[in-house]
């Protein structure tokens, strides 16, 4: 008999498949859906260090001013900006985990320490199994060196790692100078897993409106490369459970994401284009696929095309890039 079952941040899982940060968790029917149609998980949707900041400087001008100033609010982010106030964030959590039988994680999204940290506590005790802190930062001070984003980054990790009890996974971009090293670093400072990889959504320029324009595209299966890449290279390199996020859409993405290492596939863009529906399908076809391959379970295939699996490890390093340029050929 298969067996799906994967293990993540200490958690059992069904199978590899998890709902990562996206609205599919914003409405509890949506996510016992999810869960009935087979995810093993779900993430939240990320609760963000500015909403919590907005909030705090809110209560804090009532309770000195006693006042309602319009002006004096107009520095502050609009509050319709967010989607939920961290305090009915925290009750949606709590109703969510009541409301669902899988695992669910809570996601905080910040980049600087603060007292907004605690509130990795509070989702804690919401009932989150574990936490994913989203570092969702793009450096644009040029005084400002490599060495200082990341130590901060660090910093905080490890701040809100010794706030709490449960698993902590830290989702991160690629745009690292050396990945492996800040991997590495992430995970003294207590880091049990790494989501591979944040999409950064670039900002458009309407030409017509000379504004700039902010579109959400939803990723491909091409987008699977790159944290395919470096979770392959990370694998039996650095102690923690990897997470690949990003271009995960068929079977096919899943089955090549345990192969590079991953613990579990997470997806939003393939739920949030085709339903709930697409997951018993991926896990149909998963089955299949490991049956004809005679495979008997998912931890027997994770890691096995890692670098360190390989017969060619150099497939993944500059060697690569040389023979991608030379196998172009002029199409006459």
């Amino acid at each position: 008999m298969l067996d799906l079952s994967t293990t993540y941040l200490g958690l059992k899982l069904k199978n590899p498949l998890v709902a990562s940060a996206s609205p599919m968790s914003k409405k509890v029917e949506r996510a016992q859906r999810l869960e009935e149609a087979g995810i093993a998980a779900i993430v939240m949707y990320s609760l963000f260090e500015e909403q919590i900041i907005h909030e705090s400087m809110e209560i804090d001008y009532f309770l000195t001013r006693g006042e309602n100033s319009a002006e004096a609010f107009s520095y502050l982010p609009d509050s319709g900006t967010y989607a939920m106030t961290p305090g009915k964030y925290l009750d949606h959590l709590s109703l969510l985990k009541k409301s669902v039988g899988v695992p669910v994680i809570g996601s905080l999204n910040g980049v600087s320490k603060g007292g907004w940290v605690r509130y990795a506590r509070f989702m804690q005790e919401a009932g989150a199994d574990a936490l994913e802190l989203n570092l969702y930062y793009l450096p644009t001070d040029p005084s400002l060196s490599s060495a200082d984003v990341e130590n901060a980054q660090v910093e905080l990790v490890a701040e809100v790692k010794a706030g709490i009890s449960i698993p902590l996974a830290v989702k991160l971009s690629p745009y690292y100078t050396s990945l492996p090293s800040a991997a590495r670093r992430f995970v003294e400072a207590g880091a049990d897993g790494l989501v591979l990889f944040n999409r950064f959504y670039q900002p458009d320029f309407d030409l017509d409106e000379l504004e700039v324009v902010h579109n959400l595209d939803l990723s491909a299966s091409t987008d699977l490369r790159l944290p395919l890449r470096w979770i392959s290279i990370l694998h039996g390199v650095i102690a923690a459970d990897f997470a690949l996020t990003s271009g995960v859409h068929t079977a096919q993405d899943t089955l090549k994401a345990m192969m590079a290492g991953a613990k579990v596939a997470m997806m939003a863009s393939n739920l949030l284009h085709n339903g709930e529906r697409v997951v018993a399908a991926m896990l149909s076809e998963l089955g299949w696929w490991m049956e004809a391959h005679e495979y008997e379970s998912i931890r027997q295939m994770q890691g096995s095309m890692s670098r360190q699996s390989v017969a060619e490890p150099a497939a993944f390093e500059r060697a690569n890039y040389m023979r991608v340029l030379n196998s172009w050929r002029e199409v006459r």
